[in-house]
């Protein structure tokens, strides 16, 4: 083998080693949360468009049986399943995300595990296990390429670019590789990773759900196989001349790929959504939601509602075309309904709604620079003016199920199962939060996939 870098030699030796490493209790229970709300956004996203699209395209393409579509009864290749389930799983906004790391790691990490764990009839243990090792490397990449501001400045997209490489360590750990082949998979992986920040201007969610969610788990899965049938590659692509580290970044760090590895784990600083909104809505949501529950209040009783949000967030989320990331359009559904369902966040027919159009003209996002300024960096504030003079205002620097708030068990099951019930129905739905909650002890993950036809 060719000389490595540190960084190589040491991640490799990691990722060599992980499928006989036992993880800390704290991290697989997270971990298990964040398998069971990935499936869940998988499950509902089946329903939406983009998931509809995803599955009759994986039909289409076929292959050996060797991985199921998510909600339906389509079996193909581990690689088309894996580009079909990752775009379910980022059909809409329902899926985690990592705010450091820069990526949804869960739309696309997952489904790359779930389709090679299923070819190779991995245990449920091991399949836990990829998991997590693909959140680490995902997010560390983020880090090692300047963080996601760095990448965004450059017009590239963390998303996929990291994605991808945390979907290749993820599938590559079920793949039965040789210590002397992960390398080569990272190398396959790092070949593939792209991405440029035209999403934004997606209005079907389709393209969005591809590059977030499909390609890196598309990828991951490729650069697997490949490898696991033989293929070579370069023996250090975070190294020498044209890395990839260098073609992303004016100033990488190649150390944050391996910085306390085995100690500190990404997925424990991943966020999961209470409401399956876009990311920059849940702080202004949140402090909405903490108004009306305090002074017991609602649609007929504003006046105005004015939310302040860093600049970047709010363009994302200031009266855009699709309602789960309409800041104006949520905030009227949620004072009109007293709360905010997946259903509703996601009607289409309810924005042309003219009682939901009479409240959503009384509220006003302000994109403001120094919101990004104050400490904490993410905070936002929403003040309310009632129809009585009284004005209501919350300050709100965190939400239910950011990464300093975790959902706990059971809120991370109720938001599964109101996402599971309607396409799964009762008792399958039942039975995989269940299988989902005894992951580490399935002998094979085939048994969790039984539970996903629909």
């Amino acid at each position: 083998m060719a000389i490595q870098s540190s960084v190589m030699a040491r991640l490799t030796q990691y990722m060599f080693q992980v499928q006989s490493t036992e993880l800390p209790l704290p991290v697989v229970q997270k971990a298990k949360h964040h398998i069971l709300d990935t499936l869940a956004a998988t499950v509902s996203g089946s329903q939406l468009k983009p998931g509809r699209l995803a599955i009759a395209y994986a039909k289409q393409q076929g292959g050996p049986p060797e991985a199921q579509v998510v909600a339906s009864r389509i079996r193909v290749s581990a690689v088309n399943a894996a580009l079909a389930n990752g775009m379910l799983a980022h059909s809409d906004e329902t899926d985690d995300s990592h705010s450091s790391g820069g990526i949804h790691p869960g739309c696309a990490i997952v489904p790359a595990a779930l389709a090679m764990a299923e070819r190779e009839n991995s245990s449920g243990k091991d399949f836990l296990r990829a998991v997590v090792l693909g959140y680490d490397m995902g997010c560390r990449t983020t880090k090692a390429l300047g963080g996601r501001m760095a990448l965004r400045a450059r017009n590239h997209l963390p998303f996929s670019i990291s994605g991808t490489m945390g979907c290749t360590a993820a599938a590559g750990s079920l793949a039965g590789l040789k210590r002397e082949q992960l390398p080569h998979l990272l190398s396959f992986g790092a070949q593939q990773a792209s991405g440029i920040m035209t999403y934004a201007r997606d209005t079907e969610h389709i393209e969005k759900a591809f590059i977030f969610g499909g390609m890196p788990a598309r990828n991951g899965v490729t650069a697997a196989t490949m490898v696991q049938s033989g293929f070579t590659g370069l023996t250090d692509v975070f190294s020498g001349d044209g890395n990839f580290l260098i073609a992303y970044s004016e100033t990488p760090l190649p150390e944050e790929l391996t910085a306390e590895l085995g100690s500190r784990y990404e997925v424990m600083g991943s966020s999961i959504k209470k409401y399956c909104v876009g990311f920059p809505i849940q702080l202004p949501l949140e402090g909405l939601m903490l108004i009306m529950r305090e002074h017991h209040i609602r649609a007929e009783d504003v006046e105005q509602v004015v939310a302040r949000l860093e600049g970047a967030g709010a363009h994302t989320v200031n009266n855009r075309e699709m309602p789960d990331i309409n800041l104006q359009h949520l905030f009227a559904i949620t004072l009109l309904d007293g709360d905010l369902s997946f259903e509703a966040a996601h009607s289409f027919e309810r924005m042309k709604d003219p009682r939901v159009l009479e409240v959503k003209a009384r509220i006003n996002l302000v994109p403001e620079p120094e919101v990004a300024r104050v400490p904490p960096l993410r905070h936002s504030v929403v003040e309310v003016t009632t129809k009585d003079g009284r004005r209501l205002q919350k300050r709100v620097t965190t939400f239910r199920g950011n990464e300093d708030n975790p959902l706990s068990t059971e809120e991370v099951e109720k938001k599964a199962w109101d996402l599971l019930e309607p396409v799964l129905g009762t008792q399958r739905s039942r039975q995989l939060i269940d299988a989902v909650g005894r992951l580490e002890t399935l002998p094979s993950i085939r048994e969790l996939l039984r539970l996903l036809v629909a």
